[in-house]
């Protein structure tokens, strides 16, 4: 069964940073791309980060580029999002899935974690 638990998330300051991790199950980690996923209130998810099966090649949406960082560690079925420079517009409900597509953004599995929640306010 496909599993994955968000964690990290709060409440931070503008201008902090903040490190989410993922742990992922159910499936082998390592044949797969990752990627993170958020959804803010009132909006539609977006994809925001994407990294290869081996961690080798890494990429973004545009609202996070230079600011967030995605990294993996298959021997520990987890991935990690590093967030910096945090403002009130990164508040959402953060995701983390799995696929086949580097490329892509819509292809990745039907279930999804609970999310973690990061709140960005002064």
């Amino acid at each position: 069964q496909v599993q994955f638990v968000e964690s990290g998330g709060g409440l931070v300051r503008p201008g902090d940073s903040l490190t989410l991790s993922c742990a992922a199950s159910g499936f082998t980690l390592s044949t797969y791309v990752m990627r993170w996923y958020r959804q803010a209130p009132g909006k539609e998810r977006e994809f925001l980060a994407g990294i290869s099966s081996l961690g080798s090649n890494k990429r973004y949406a545009d609202s996070v580029q230079d600011r967030f960082f995605i990294s993996r560690d298959n021997s520990r079925n987890m991935l990690y999002l590093k967030m910096n420079n945090l403002t009130p517009d990164d508040t959402a409900v953060y995701y983390c899935n799995a696929a086949h597509s580097y490329t892509g953004t819509g292809d990745h599995f039907t279930t999804w974690g609970q999310g973690t929640q990061v709140t960005v306010s002064s």
